[in-house]
């Protein structure tokens, strides 16, 4: 069956052509669940032009995926400064995290490719210390700081440990779905609401309270 081509182009159809080749590859790369099926033939296919149309807006496949992910990371960014928007005071420590997990799941195909997906930047410390997501939780971490939650400092540390939590729930999660989890977002709420009250509990400490003063410290956490 012979493609449907596009009629030539006008003025400013490239960048119009740009996005929908964006959103040919972002929505092959969710209905294959794979980034190997992402070429530039199915995805000059998919948006009805030759593949020479494709490299003159991205050099390669790689290019093109490349493309995906930062689009798909400026899109966490915006849903984690909504996030922090809508929060209430009660959940200020879980809310970026949460907004985290939810984004992850909402498609999982494109967090794989965005976090989990082995990269030649993957070890350039600068790239993952001026991520969005990352600079989010250290402001939240900040914002705690100012309120008692957290004890002073370099809230970078802290911002660390809660990347690793949020990371680490969102991809089990994604790759592990079939675990009996229960509710993905109201799991991910205990694990990140429990793991928040740790840090606050030991995060500076020489050594661990015992159960009398861990009990109170907790309640004065909660606000009990």
């Amino acid at each position: 069956m012979t493609q449907e081509r596009r009629r030539r182009s006008k003025r400013g159809d490239g960048e119009r052509l740009g996005a929908d080749i964006l959103d040919a590859a972002t929505a092959l790369l969710i209905d294959t669940g794979s980034a190997e099926a992402v070429s530039i033939r199915a995805v000059a296919q998919r948006v009805g032009v030759t593949p020479p149309s494709i490299y003159l807006h991205y050099a390669d496949k790689d290019a093109l995926l490349t493309a995906v992910v930062a689009r798909y990371l400026a899109q966490l960014d915006d849903a984690l400064t909504e996030a922090e928007r809508a929060r209430r005071p009660r959940s200020t420590r879980r809310a970026p995290g949460l907004a985290f997990v939810r984004f992850a799941l909402a498609t999982p195909e494109l967090y794989r490719l965005a976090a989990m997906t082995p990269s030649e930047s993957a070890s350039d410390v600068d790239t993952v210390m001026g991520a969005s997501a990352f600079t989010h939780l250290e402001q939240n971490v900040r914002d705690l700081q100012e309120v008692g939650y957290y004890p002073p400092g370099d809230p970078q540390p802290i911002a660390l440990r809660m990347l690793t939590i949020v990371h680490g729930v969102a991809s089990l999660l994604v790759a592990k779905p079939f675990l009996p989890w229960g509710d993905p977002i109201e799991y991910a709420d205990r694990v990140i609401g429990g793991a928040c009250l740790g840090i606050a509990l030991t995060a500076g400490l020489d050594e661990l309270p015992d159960g009398a003063e861990a009990l109170a410290m907790v309640r004065g956490l909660r606000g009990d």
